[in-house]
Parts: structure tokens; sequence; C-alpha cells
């Protein structure tokens, strides 16, 4: 169901006055798509702007003929795709392989989202991304950008004890891997709710010499509902206390939760501190594709603006 007005055209004249610091900050935005979810959406170039990366989630059981075709659609509309491949799904080699060469062949993708993914136990032989990175395969084809999740919360997966000693190891074996490949490289995260632990933990890495890029995923708006929901499914924790916050406010009850208020401080403390290490915003349109590109056409000014206007 639309929570907000999309009937409004999205055009300069229409357009709100916008923080030039969020603006700034909401420029090159990324966002994630499922071929279920793609499907719904008639025209991505009436939402996105022009060269949006788009992540395609592979959810386990999605056949690969899906994900590609939904990257074909993409590709053609003048996006960047750049498909998960989640390990824990991913059977054997033979499998990536085949994987890389139909995404190339009938897409022309030349990116990937590197993830552990969410099954407990591996279909095969590979359960990490870095065993991912180690057959070489990305490489060989070609790739020009990989991504590697990152977790500002720590990730119980691979830290049962909650700590993140497993998470800042393998974080710190990709930044050596990211200096002996041609593929550039990022950390794109799971969401969070709130800033001041987000700025943390990104000052964290680049203190541990983890110098990475990171793309922080930030919930698109929602019913407060939906995101309580995702988050503890997604095992956001700390941050998740701001939901249940606002849960307990009748009047916000209702209304759905956006994202302005981490994106607002985040984006004041990097116009403030340059050399921060958050280098770009991953939307998850957890409210809807067309909800989230909404919201950033009416809080990112030029820069957030439809191909298609």
């Amino acid at each position: 169901m639309a929570l907000l007005n999309f009937k409004r055209p999205a055009t300069p004249d229409a357009a709100k006055p916008v923080n030039p610091e969020l603006e700034t900050f909401l420029k090159d935005y990324s966002i994630e798509v499922m071929p279920r979810t793609a499907e719904k959406v008639e025209d991505f170039r009436a939402l996105l702007p022009e060269g949006t990366r788009v992540y395609i989630a592979h959810i386990e059981g999605t056949p690969i003929e899906d994900m590609v075709a939904t990257a074909a659609r993409l590709a053609a509309d003048g996006y960047n795709v750049m498909p998960h491949f989640p390990a824990r799904i991913i059977a054997n080699e033979a499998i990536l392989s085949d994987w890389i060469d139909r995404y190339q062949s009938e897409a022309g993708v030349d990116q990937a989202l590197l993830l552990a993914g969410g099954p407990p136990k591996p279909a095969g032989e590979f359960e990490s991304s870095m065993q991912l990175i180690e057959t070489g395969l990305f490489d060989k084809a070609g790739f020009k950008r990989l991504h590697v999740a990152g977790h500002p919360e720590g990730n119980r997966d691979i830290d049962p004890d909650g700590g993140d000693a497993m998470v800042m190891e393998a974080l710190r074996w990709k930044q050596a891997f990211s200096e002996r490949t041609d593929a550039q490289m990022a950390i794109a995260t799971q969401f969070a709710f709130e800033a001041d632990p987000v700025i943390a933990w990104a000052n964290r890495l680049s203190a541990e010499g983890i110098r990475l890029p990171i793309h922080i995923g930030v919930a698109g708006p929602a019913k407060l509902q939906t995101l309580i929901r995702f988050a503890i499914a997604c095992g956001v924790g700390p941050s998740l206390d701001v939901l249940q916050k606002r849960a307990k406010d009748v009047t916000k009850l209702l209304l759905p939760f956006e994202p302005a208020d981490i994106l607002t401080k985040l984006a004041a403390h990097k116009a403030a501190t340059p050399d921060f290490n958050i280098e770009a915003v991953h939307f998850f349109p957890l409210g809807g594709i067309k909800t989230n590109a909404q919201w950033a056409i009416d809080n990112g000014g030029a820069s957030t603006r439809p191909a298609n206007t």
C-alpha cells in the first residue's frame, strides 16, 4: 500500500527546499530490490536517478534465471547492477562460475556483493564471502567492483558471543585483499536506525586500519511494525531501541517511520568531517521501492532526480 502520494510529478518546480548537507550525502545512493519486488515496478527510470547502483538480493530458493532476468532489465534501463552472491546457497565452484558467466553474458554485470548469506547450513563447499573471493573467479572475469558485508552492530552468526572478533578479522582480511585486486571494494552494511553507534563503528574501522569505504545501510520509510519485524529477523540489536521507544508513543505508532533523523545526523557529521569513511547511502526499501524512491526525491534535491525527469 502506498504511504506517500506518487501522483505528484517529481519536477524541479515541485521540489521542496532540501537540507544541502543531506542532498550531498544522498548523492549516488544505492537501493536493493528482489526479482519479485522489481516486477511490481512499471518504470524504474521514473523513480531512480540515472546510473543508480541497484543491488539484487538473492534469497534462497530464487531461480538464477529470475535473478539474471532482473539484472538484464535494470541494465537495459541504464542502471549499475550489483547482484548478491550468497556463499551458503552456492553449492560449488562450477555453479559460481556459471552464475558469473550468466550475469556477464546476459546482463553485462561487472559488480557483485559477496556475503555469507542467511541459511545457517551451507548448501555445499562455501560458507563465507572470503571463500568466494579465494576462487579467483571474480578477478578472472574482470569484475570492476566487489562489495562485502558490514555489521555496525555485530553479527551473532559470525560472533555468537555477541562480540566482534571474527567480524573484525574478516574485515582485515578483506582490506588486505583490496590491496591486491584490481576491483574497487567497499563495505555495504546491514541497516541501522541510530547515527551515533554507526559513527563510532566507522571510526573504529579507521583506527584498525580498515580503509574500505563504507556504504551505510538505512531502512527506507515503512510502517513501524514492518521495521521492527525486519530488525528482529536481521539481528539489528542496539538501535532497535529507537523503534521500540517510538512504538510506545501512540501518536507515532501508525505513522510511517522515515530515515530523516539518522541520515541528517550522518550527513552533518560527513560535512564537518570530510575524511569520514562513509562514502554513500544504501537503502533497504522495506516499505516499498516506490515509497523509498519518493522519499529520496523529496529529500535529495537535484542529486536524486529520476532519470526520466
